[in-house]
């Protein structure tokens, strides 16, 4: 798998990540107005721990809302995450998403006590715990930087993921979070590759020229070849006067 392809135009990337997110923005809203329009009350369709019958809910309770708040405000903070995981994590980005939709509702339908949970927050805290966890582990800079931006943004969303609010499904946001820490590490090894090296192991060991040597006797890398025994100076003395010879070093490959 590609590295940070050059060849996918940044156009091609935000176009991308901005398609994708929208589509569930448009799902969301748009079932949020169908219901309030005709008076569905689909609200009771949301994810009913623990209840069998109610299985059905661990789908759809992403897509429900209980007021215009509450759906702006998760509105606002999917549309920023949800189009980092699909421009910087472009190759594996569908894969991770349906991961955590799914982890996030079974992980609430499996450990929460009860009620009728509702919301897309499950699915963002994973997206959040994701971005994060991953960018902190994979050798790259430009993944590390996304981790610190959603960790300078969206860093005081960890207090909700405690009961402090009997309002709000805490449950939901642990069980989100832990779905994306689960994410990270079991695509740790696809998607985005480490930074390449400035320098190759191999450069690195290459011999310094001969030239560059010559001209240089007194530098720290010559000074230190010499120490190791790879080259061998000959001491030449030429006199300009008899009270000031000048000394010049010649460096010459040690015969091996």
């Amino acid at each position: 798998m590609a590295r940070w392809n050059p060849a996918v135009l940044d156009q091609n990337r935000l176009f991308y990540a901005i398609w994708s997110t929208m589509l569930f923005l448009i799902l969301i809203w748009g079932t949020y107005w169908i219901n309030e329009v005709y008076a569905l009350n689909l609200r009771r369709h949301g994810n009913h721990p623990g209840q069998w019958r109610d299985w059905s809910g661990v789908l759809t309770f992403p897509f429900l809302h209980g007021d215009l708040e509450h759906l702006w405000n998760n509105t606002a903070t999917f549309f920023t995450l949800n189009g980092m995981l699909f421009y910087f994590y472009r190759s594996i980005a569908i894969r991770v998403w349906s991961l955590l939709f799914l982890s996030s509702g079974i992980g609430l339908w499996l450990f929460a006590a009860g009620g009728n949970h509702i919301g897309a927050s499950g699915l963002i805290y994973a997206l959040a715990a994701f971005l994060f966890v991953s960018g902190v582990i994979r050798d790259s800079k430009l993944l590390l930087r996304v981790s610190l931006v959603v960790a300078f943004l969206y860093g005081g969303m960890v207090w909700w993921m405690l009961p402090l609010d009997g309002h709000i499904s805490w449950e939901g946001h642990l069980s989100g979070a832990i779905s994306g820490l689960v994410a990270a590490l079991l695509f740790r090894r696809t998607g985005p590759l480490p930074d390449l090296p400035i320098f190759s192991l191999e450069d690195a060991q290459e011999p310094l020229p001969d030239w560059w040597i010559t001209a240089h006797p007194e530098h720290p890398d010559v000074i230190a070849l010499k120490k190791n025994g790879d080259y061998t100076a000959t001491l030449h003395t030429h006199s300009t006067s008899e009270k000031s010879p000048t000394v010049v070093y010649h460096i010459k490959k040690k015969d091996t």
